[in-house]
């Protein structure tokens, strides 16, 4: 259904399976913060601690986490202060740059990584996996592909 303006609107199915993408996103995300309050962290903190557990040595440019968890690097930056005071994290200067920095996992946010990710991964199954069958976790990948393959160029070029 296309307006006066050129705007192409959507159908009651597609406004559906919009905002059934919506609240899905938005209650998903609420309950695996939720999840980790016990643990004393945030999604976000999380979502550091698994991209650092999983980068080499540990570590990662602080530019290339801003990226990888799409925070602006003030923000990351103000995330990774509470971290370090937490013990989870440090930063390391980078022999190579000198304006660069290293975020770094801490032994101790390596044990919090290891001890968290077990809950983590069950809750993931419980509020999401397990809720869908085997062909309907391969229609949803199938399905959002196409859509994180488009924001991932889009975003490269912004």
């Amino acid at each position: 259904m296309e307006t006066e303006n050129g705007a192409r609107w959507l159908s009651d199915e597609e406004q559906r399976t919009w905002r059934t993408h919506l609240e899905v996103s938005r209650l998903l995300t609420y309950q695996l913060e939720r999840d980790l309050q016990p643990f004393d962290l945030t999604y976000n903190d999380y979502e550091i601690l698994v991209n650092l557990s999983e980068a080499e040595d540990h570590q990662m440019r602080m530019s290339d986490l801003a990226r990888a968890t799409l925070q602006s690097k003030s923000r990351l930056s103000h995330q990774i202060t509470r971290m370090e005071n937490a013990g989870l994290v440090r930063r390391e200067n980078c022999e190579s740059d000198r304006r660069g920095l290293f975020a770094v996992l801490t032994d101790f946010g390596w044990e919090t990584m290891k001890r968290v990710a077990p809950h983590h991964v069950a809750a993931v199954r419980e509020h999401f996996i397990d809720l869908l069958s085997a062909d309907g976790l391969m229609a949803l990948q199938e399905a959002l592909e196409p859509v994180a393959k488009h924001l991932r160029a889009t975003r490269g070029r912004g």
